[in-house]
């Protein structure tokens, strides 16, 4: 039997309570199938971590990280920690640590979950978001001079390499050419960011040559908001900057419904490092402890994780049963609409799993 060691790491705010349901739900597909079994270690890094011992995860965390078979985690965040500080400390550093250069998100409208755009089907709105996710606008180049004099300056330089965009171009090339419909947006802001994103637009025309069977187009990124509202059938694949994708693909979730249905996938497709598995809500400190979390998203986010450990046939279960727990409109949690807990969503999904004969 196959043993996958999987580290989990609940983070901030509602980040553990989801966790917690995805493990079930992760330990319910191992049951079914009976091919593989999980061994998780849990860790408690995040702002709690960082009150008590003045850092997110301890030195030398990423590195042991390294040895597992994938990261499944939760949210960082919290109102009393900065920012900057809780992202850097351990997301940014586990993705840039271990290379895990190609964040994926997939959008689509599942059954029973109505968007708010009028009269899109979930055909018109099926969606893959690829993200550079380790360079461009996050790459932490920068600095600040003069701190607190009128002359304080404070600068942010986004990096572009060859390699950093050509491999994330070949990803989504690849990708798009896996996908039935084999269309890929490229996003852009080359009119106005002349340099960098001239370079990714120069590099997504060369990688198209070797995708004969790819059909690409390019939008800027600001009129790209305006076509995913207005015109979403026209969208598949789609790959853009770490900044770009980043706002787009939160766009993309609430299009489809909710922040708490989007999976993402941060993936070092070489496999030399382990990928790492979030959902991407955010820590959502308003309903803490109230067993209303929506836990769609991180069980769609155990869907990629199982398809990247090589179980495509539990994934496919596992996605089988999300869909026929969110078709029941009373499994739906308050972010949907509905009043369903934590609690009764994982329960209704579990009990899908186990009676999945497929």
């Amino acid at each position: 039997m196959k043993s996958y060691r999987i580290a989990a790491i609940g983070g901030d705010g509602i980040g553990p309570e989801v966790i917690a349901a995805g493990l079930e739900a992760l330990e319910a597909c191992a049951r079914r199938d009976g091919g593989f079994r999980f061994e998780v270690k849990e860790f408690d890094w995040g702002s709690d971590h960082y009150k008590r011992h003045g850092v997110l995860m301890p030195a030398g965390g990423v590195d042991e990280l390294r040895g597992f078979d994938a990261i499944y985690f939760g949210a960082v965040g919290a109102p009393d920690v900065p920012d900057h500080v809780t992202l850097w400390g351990l997301r940014l550093a586990i993705c840039q640590g271990l290379d895990q250069y190609a964040n994926v998100r997939p959008t689509r409208i599942l059954p029973g979950i109505t968007g708010p755009l009028r009269n899109v089907s979930a055909k018109e709105l099926d969606w893959i978001i690829v993200r550079e996710n380790s360079e461009g606008e996050y790459a932490g180049q920068g600095g600040r001079s003069h701190k607190g004099l009128p002359e304080e300056v404070a600068t942010e330089v986004s990096i572009f390499t060859r390699a950093g965009v050509a491999r994330i171009m070949r990803f989504a090339f690849a990708l798009a050419s896996s996908r039935p419909r084999k269309l890929l947006t490229v996003v852009t802001k080359s009119n106005a960011q002349r340099h960098g994103m001239v370079l990714w637009d120069e590099i997504a025309a060369e990688v198209a040559t070797e995708f004969p069977d790819v059909t690409t187009d390019k939008m800027l990124v600001d009129a790209m908001t305006m076509r995913m509202v207005l015109k979403p059938e026209t969208l598949d694949t789609i790959v853009a900057t770490n900044l770009h994708a980043d706002i787009l693909s939160d766009l993309a979730a609430a299009l489809a419904g909710s922040l708490g249905i989007a999976p993402t996938a941060n993936l070092n497709p070489e496999g030399k490092y382990p990928s790492m598995f979030e959902p991407i809500h955010g820590s959502a400190f308003d309903i803490v402890g109230e067993g209303i979390a929506n836990p769609i998203g991180t069980f769609w986010t155990g869907v990629m994780m199982l398809d990247h450990l090589g179980e495509p046939r539990a994934a496919e279960r596992l996605m089988r049963a999300i869909e026929r727990v969110t078709a029941d409109a009373s499994h739906h949690t308050p972010d949907l609409g509905g009043k369903a807990t934590t609690r009764q969503v994982t329960d209704a999904v579990i009990a899908a799993l186990e009676g999945d004969n497929a």
